[in-house]
């Protein structure tokens, strides 16, 4: 009798650790099990039952801890749908990436079948509750310098005025007490038609004593500081200059697609790798040391060329094609200011830092009334240029800065 009386008890006991040890897992895997069985489900609807090899990363600031917990509902609820999960051996791969931007979380899975990739993907309920955590501690801040009714490509703010490229002509204005006063414009001449979304770029000149326009099949050039207005344009197909923060980097262009809004991919000197059409691209510092070619492709991914090899970087899902380096002096020195991914209602611009292979959040995102179609760097990188088209169908040059909190 003592001897089943004691076997109640451990029995008793072990089933009360297990109640408890459940009640934990079932706290902690809350929040997940509807989105990991909303996005089993899309899997499987792609794959059917099989075999298939899982990975899964993180690009949120769901803490590591909850990975786990998230790993083991995905791959119960893959299961319980018939599909089992395998190692390197299948041909069938699935890859979940666990993002978030400043207004949701997104569960994203590709799922590889042999050549052919599908995408699934799930946003969480609630999950604006969830900020992102930010790195380095600085705000940016918008200062709109000059609006004007007509189409803008890209602007250069020197010391006594604004060099402002419209499609067909640049346009000198002065600063005078009063606002800005028009000095001259300038026809660009262009001999072709300009592509959809056209872009330009700005430049001043190493010495300061000129500023140098770069658009479709055409270059124009004209003296600083702004006095008498004179611009002269011609027809050039030279590679345009990639922003850098060394002098020496300068000397590398990228030739622009006259016909199209984008650069060929084709860069010279050469930088030992070859590189995707692209929109925007920029030399930055690496905390190691050394210099390394920042790209955004046509194909929406931010890739990166180091020691001659490129290579993808992760935690740019929201990024738009448009970037320029900031040396802002807070957190590690140098943050990328980008825009947004075009996905969301209204564009948005934000710093990251890149401390290897992955972008990390530096400030929270600056909501704009409007799109960025242009963003590049001062010429002392303390700043950065930014062109939105207002919703109100006017254009804005904008001047931002960090602040570092």
């Amino acid at each position: 009798m003592m001897e089943t009386m004691r076997r109640f008890r451990r029995a008793a006991a072990v089933l009360i650790v297990w109640m408890a040890v459940a009640g934990i897992a079932q706290a902690a895997s809350g929040p997940w099990e509807q989105p990991a069985a909303a996005l089993a489900e899309k899997i499987a609807a792609i794959l059917g039952p099989g075999q298939a090899r899982l990975t899964l990363r993180n690009l949120s600031s769901i803490p590591a801890a909850e990975i786990p917990v998230i790993r083991r509902l995905l791959e119960d609820d893959l299961h319980a749908r018939g599909l089992t999960l395998a190692g390197e051996q299948s041909a069938n791969a699935i890859r979940v990436t666990l993002s978030e931007s400043a207004r949701a979380r997104l569960w994203v899975a590709e799922i590889a079948e042999g050549n052919v990739t599908q995408i699934a993907m799930v946003e969480l309920e609630g999950a604006g509750e969830h900020p992102v955590a930010a790195a380095g501690g600085l705000t940016l801040r918008r200062q709109a310098l000059f609006r004007t009714p007509d189409q803008v490509l890209a602007a250069l703010e020197v010391e006594n005025g604004l060099v402002v490229v419209e499609p067909e002509e640049v346009v000198l204005y002065l600063r005078t007490p009063n606002g800005w006063r028009e000095l001259t414009r300038t026809s660009i001449g262009q001999k072709q038609p300009l592509p959809r979304d056209p872009r330009a770029l700005v430049t001043k000149e190493a010495g300061g004593s000129r500023f140098r326009a770069w658009l479709a099949g055409e270059q124009c050039e004209g003296s600083l500081p702004l006095g008498n207005g004179e611009v002269a344009c011609h027809a050039s197909d030279d590679p345009w200059p990639i922003p850098s923060f060394e002098s020496n980097l300068a000397t590398v262009g990228a030739f622009y697609n006259p016909a199209r809004n984008f650069f060929t991919g084709v860069v010279a000197p050469s930088v030992g790798a070859e590189l995707p059409r692209f929109y925007t691209s920029s030399w930055i510092p690496r905390s190691a040391g050394g210099a390394a070619l920042l790209i955004a492709a046509i194909d929406g991914k931010t890739e990166i060329v180091e020691t001659g090899t490129l290579k993808p970087l992760s935690g740019t899902r929201d990024w738009g094609s448009d970037l320029a380096l900031l040396n802002s002096g807070c957190g590690s020195g140098w943050q990328i200011v980008t825009s947004g991914s075009g996905e969301a209602a209204g564009d948005s611009l934000r710093a990251f830092e890149l401390p290897a292979l992955e972008a990390v959040p530096a400030s929270a995102p600056v909501q704009l009334n409007g799109t960025v179609t242009a963003l590049s760097p001062a010429p002392d990188l303390r700043s950065a240029v930014a062109i939105l088209a207002a919703r109100n169908g006017e254009y804005e040059v904008d001047r931002v800065t960090a602040l570092c909190n």
